[in-house]
C-alpha cells in the first residue's frame, strides 16, 4: 500500500482537450501557457486537412483524365493518407491531441532525443488509447526528417515548437514536407527577433533585426523569409496561411510548394528595411519587382527586375536625422483572408472543444481585420511621446486616417498599433494638427531639437478630425478577448527540459521570485572596510616573519 501511494504522489495528471496525460517528477518539458499555442495549432489542421484532401484528390482526377487506361491504378489511390510529424514531442500532449481532435489522420509520428521523454510519450499513448494512430520515435529530429526526404515518404505537416530558435530544424523540414503540406513553426527567442541582438540574428536567421515598436511583427517576418530562404534552395517556395506574435513567441503556419519558377519571385516578397533613428519611421526597399514586358503573344506579360535604391535619403524628411538599416523581411502578406475566415468560423462552431476558445476568437477576428498589404506598424504612444504631446484617442487617430482617403487597422501583435497605408507625412501632419489644441511646454521642445524640428514643419495634407462610426473595427465593437492579461503567477516560456506544472513548477525561479540580492551585498561591504584589509595585511605580514624565523 505504501509503495503504491509513493508512486501515485510521484504522477501529476493534466488534461487539456480530449487527452490527459500523467507525468513522473521527471524532467520532461510541459508548459500550460502554450494550451493556446495547441489549441490553434487543432484549428488551423483541422481546416488545413480539408484543403490537403481537396488538393491530392483534385491531383488525381486530373491524372485520371489524361491517363483512362490507368484508372483502376489510380482509384487505389483516392485515399490521401495524412501523416503528421512532432519533431519535438517532450510529453506527448500535442500528439496526443491531433489523434484525437484532429479528423482522418493516418499517423502521427511523436520524436523526441530524451530517451526519459520516449519513455514518458509511450505511457502516455497507452494511457489514451491511440496507439494505433501515434508512432513514437527516438532520433535526432534533422535526421529524422532527413530519412523522409523522398517524396513517397514525406509529411503532409510538421510541428516544430522547440525551446529558441527554430532555424537548426528548417532545411530538413522543407525537405521531407509534402508538396502542398503544411509547416508550423515556433520561436521563442524573441528577444534576438526584437532587436536586443542584431548580429545574432542574422547568424540565426540571416537577417538584422531592429529596435522598433513592430518589432513583433517584424520578428514574424525575418521567421517567414528564413523558412522561404532555405526553402529556395531546394526550389520549393511558402505560402503563409497564418503567422501569430502571442505571449512570449511566434508562430507561423506556411504550405510548402514545389516550383523553380515560383522562386524567381521571391525577391518581390523580400524588403530591407530603413529605420529613422530619431521619429521610429519605417521604410521599405523590396529587393526585386516587376515591369511590363509585352510581346504579341502575351501582351500583359510582366518579366522581374531590380528596383532602385536606396528609398530614402541621407536624413530623413520628417525630423532631419539618419537611419539604420535591417532585414532583410518578408514583406508580402503574412496571413490567408479566406483560410482565417475559416479557421474562425471552426472555432465559433465548436467552442468546447478548445479551452482558450474566447481568445483564439478574438485573435483571429483582429487578424482577419489586419491590412494585407502595409507592413509593420506605428504605436501611438510611440508617435505621441516622440514629440511629448498629450495622446490623442486612437479612434480619433483611426477616424483621421480614414477621413483622409486611406485604410486603417489595428495589429494583433500590439494594442495601440496604428497598421495603415497612409504616408508618414500624413501621421505627422495629424499630430501636428492636434498639437494646435493640445501644445507642448516649450521646455520640453528646447530640450530636445528631434520633437521640435517635427512639429516645426508645415501641414501639408487636409486633416479631418471629425470622429467615424467605422473607426471602431467589429472585434473591437463586439468586445472581443483580443489581449490578455497574463494567466498565472511565474508566468513565461518555462525552463528548458523541466516540469512546469502547478506548485512545483520553476521551483527555483519561484524561491528567487522578489529576492533582493542587495541586501546581501551591503553585507559583504559591510564586513568588508579598509579597515580589515589592514587588518588583514598586518596578519600577513606576521605570518610570514614567523616563517621566515623557522
Amino acid at each position: 500500500m505504501e509503495e503504491s501511494t509513493v508512486q501515485e504522489k510521484t504522477l501529476k495528471s493534466i488534461k487539456e482537450g480530449q487527452a490527459e496525460i500523467c507525468l513522473k517528477t521527471e524532467k520532461v518539458f510541459y508548459n500550460p501557457v502554450q494550451e493556446f499555442n495547441r489549441d490553434l495549432s487543432i484549428a488551423v489542421l483541422s481546416v488545413f486537412t480539408e484543403d490537403y484532401t481537396a488538393e491530392k484528390l483534385d491531383k488525381i482526377k486530373k491524372k485520371e483524365s489524361k491517363n483512362l487506361d490507368n484508372s483502376e491504378a489510380s482509384n487505389e489511390e483516392n485515399h490521401v493518407p495524412i501523416t503528421i510529424l512532432e519533431a519535438l514531442s517532450a510529453t506527448g500532449l500535442r500528439s496526443i491531441r491531433y489523434a484525437k481532435e484532429l479528423p482522418n489522420v493516418t499517423k502521427i509520428i511523436a520524436n523526441d532525443l530524451s530517451q526519459q521523454a520516449v519513455e514518458t510519450i509511450k505511457a502516455n499513448i497507452i494511457h489514451n488509447d491511440v496507439q494505433d494512430i501515434i508512432e513514437t520515435s527516438h532520433d535526432d529530429a534533422c535526421m529524422l526528417m532527413y530519412k523522409h526526404r523522398h517524396p513517397k515518404e514525406r509529411f503532409a505537416a510538421i510541428d516544430l515548437d522547440p525551446y529558441g530558435c527554430p532555424s537548426i530544424f528548417l532545411d530538413s523540414a522543407v525537405q521531407s514536407v509534402q508538396d502542398g503540406g503544411l509547416l508550423l513553426v515556433t520561436a521563442t527567442d524573441m528577444a534576438i527577433l526584437a532587436g536586443n541582438a542584431p548580429e545574432t540574428c542574422y547568424t540565426k536567421y540571416g537577417a538584422i533585426s531592429l529596435k522598433t515598436k513592430s518589432c513583433h511583427e517584424m520578428a514574424l517576418r525575418i521567421l517567414l523569409q528564413c523558412i522561404e530562404h532555405h526553402a529556395n534552395r531546394y526550389s520549393r517556395y511558402i505560402v503563409p496561411l497564418l503567422s501569430i506574435s502571442a505571449d512570449f513567441y511566434i508562430r507561423v503556419f506556411v504550405k510548402v510548394y514545389s516550383g523553380a519558377i515560383h522562386c524567381k519571385k521571391t525577391t518581390s516578397k523580400l524588403s530591407m528595411v530603413y529605420r529613422c533613428v530619431g521619429c521610429d519611421n519605417i521604410t521599405l526597399q523590396p529587393l526585386g519587382g516587376f515591369k511590363p514586358n509585352p510581346t504579341e503573344s502575351n501582351p500583359e506579360q510582366i518579366k522581374l527586375c531590380l528596383p532602385t535604391a536606396p528609398p530614402v535619403g541621407e536624413f530623413c524628411v520628417h525630423c532631419n536625422q539618419r537611419h539604420n538599416l535591417g532585414g532583410p523581411v518578408w514583406s508580402s502578406a503574412i496571413h490567408e483572408e479566406g483560410f482565417v475566415g475559416r479557421v474562425l468560423a471552426l472555432v465559433q462552431q465548436r467552442p468546447r472543444l478548445f479551452g482558450t476558445a474566447k481568445r483564439l476568437e478574438g485573435v483571429l477576428s483582429m487578424v482577419r481585420e489586419e491590412l494585407r498589404d502595409a507592413p509593420l506598424y506605428h504605436t501611438l504612444d510611440k508617435l505621441f511621446g516622440r514629440v511629448h504631446a498629450e495622446t490623442m484617442p486612437m479612434l480619433l487617430m483611426r477616424s483621421a486616417i480614414l477621413n483622409a482617403g486611406y485604410k486603417v487597422s489595428f495589429s494583433h501583435a500590439s494594442r495601440l498599433s496604428i497598421k495603415s497605408n497612409a504616408p508618414a507625412q500624413l501621421i505627422w501632419d495629424i499630430i501636428r494638427t492636434w498639437v494646435k489644441t493640445h501644445p507642448v511646454k516649450a521646455s520640453k521642445l528646447e530640450a530636445d531639437p528631434v520633437a521640435k524640428y517635427i512639429l516645426s514643419q508645415d501641414i501639408k495634407s487636409t486633416v479631418d478630425l471629425s470622429h467615424r462610426p467605422d473607426a471602431n473595427p467589429i472585434s473591437r465593437r463586439d468586445g472581443r478577448l483580443r489581449f490578455q492579461f497574463n494567466p498565472t503567477p511565474h508566468w513565461g516560456p518555462g525552463t528548458r527540459a523541466a516540469i512546469n506544472i502547478g506548485e512545483e513548477k520553476n521551483s527555483k525561479a519561484i524561491r528567487n521570485q522578489n529576492k533582493n540580492n542587495n541586501q546581501e551585498r551591503h553585507v559583504e561591504k559591510r564586513e568588508h572596510s579598509p579597515r580589515s584589509d589592514d587588518e588583514a595585511r598586518k596578519k600577513s605580514t606576521a605570518t610570514r616573519s614567523d616563517d621566515a624565523a623557522v
